[in-house]
């Protein structure tokens, strides 16, 4: 049995299952085992790509085939429960890991017994279609650790970069495959509700690939399903709500809402009083853009 699995979840995208693959038989920590669940397409281009490979390396590789798409988080959790590796990580077939990724993790995780995972630093990498690289950002730089506080307003670190141990599951529960999209989101919470996270040190380690111009199968959910974000993001936040006012009654949650609702009131009222006591509109228009960004999460990629 390897010590790490890593769940690679593909569709229709040999070309990106080519790259994914490349990052992982890049890794300097050789002990892996990697399941790649092709979730209804083409099996002849997944087999294609993976006999690619070396002889070694394509021992190492378990094809999971579904005929038809059962979608994200049902492929994660056919992945996941395919092996019995004690580390786990999700590689989506379009991200890639520097070469020392699995090698640092592990170190940490082995040093640290007591730690449920850790995260690697994200960097984002901007493409084109055709996988030209445009540019690249840290995500979430300003953050000092992956807090529970900060993700629940919204993801804070994307499956790429969080290696964890298998035994989360049986704490947490699988991914939850109700969920269309931001399963991620929703499994980190339960995990960040239970144990503290933290960095790795040092520079990232795992590649999250954006392509804002790609459509159909080669987009990013992140960026070609943002109405389903917004519904999943609801359906977990109102889930949690019930739960809570189940257990302690609607109260508190009253009262926030209304007080919450207030200080979004005062802020216009305030802005108003501003303009009609002869602030210059262009102050004015500054102030009102500056307190709307501040509502919001990290900006929209787009």
């Amino acid at each position: 049995m390897a010590a790490v699995g890593i769940v690679v979840r593909t569709k229709d995208r040999p070309h990106f299952l080519a790259r994914a693959l490349r990052s992982i038989t890049a890794q300097t920590y050789v002990d892996w085992q990697a399941f790649i669940v092709n979730d209804g397409g083409d099996p002849a281009g997944v087999l294609e790509v993976v006999d690619a490979l070396s002889p070694e390396d394509r021992a190492k590789v378990t094809i999971i085939d579904h005929p038809t798409s059962l979608g994200r988080w049902p492929s994660a959790n056919a992945g996941v429960t395919a092996g019995e590796t004690p580390y786990l990580v999700l590689h989506d077939d379009d991200d890639t890991w520097a070469p020392t990724f699995l090698e640092t993790s592990v170190a940490y995780l082995d040093a640290h017994p007591l730690a449920p995972g850790v995260v690697s630093r994200i960097e984002i990498v901007w493409e084109t279609p055709d996988l030209v690289e445009t540019g690249r950002e840290i995500f979430q730089e300003q953050l000092h650790d992956p807090l529970l506080g900060s993700t629940l307003l919204f993801n804070r670190f994307v499956p790429i970069g969080f290696l964890y141990r298998r035994e989360l599951h049986a704490e947490v529960g699988l991914y939850n495959e109700e969920l269309s999209v931001v399963g991620d989101w929703d499994f980190n919470l339960k995990v960040l509700s239970r144990w503290a996270l933290t960095y790795l040190d040092g520079p990232p380690l795992a590649f999250w690939h954006q392509r804002p111009a790609a459509v159909g199968s080669d987009g990013n959910s992140v960026i070609g399903s943002g109405n389903a974000h917004e519904k999943m993001d609801g359906l977990v936040r109102d889930a949690a709500l019930r739960q809570y006012v189940g257990e302690n009654g609607l109260g508190l949650v009253l009262y926030l809402t209304k007080f919450i609702d207030q200080r979004f009131v005062d802020v216009e009222n305030g802005l108003r009083r501003d303009i009609l006591s002869g602030e210059s509109g262009v102050v004015a228009a500054h102030r009102l853009k500056d307190t709307a960004l501040s509502k919001l999460p990290w900006r929209r990629r787009s």
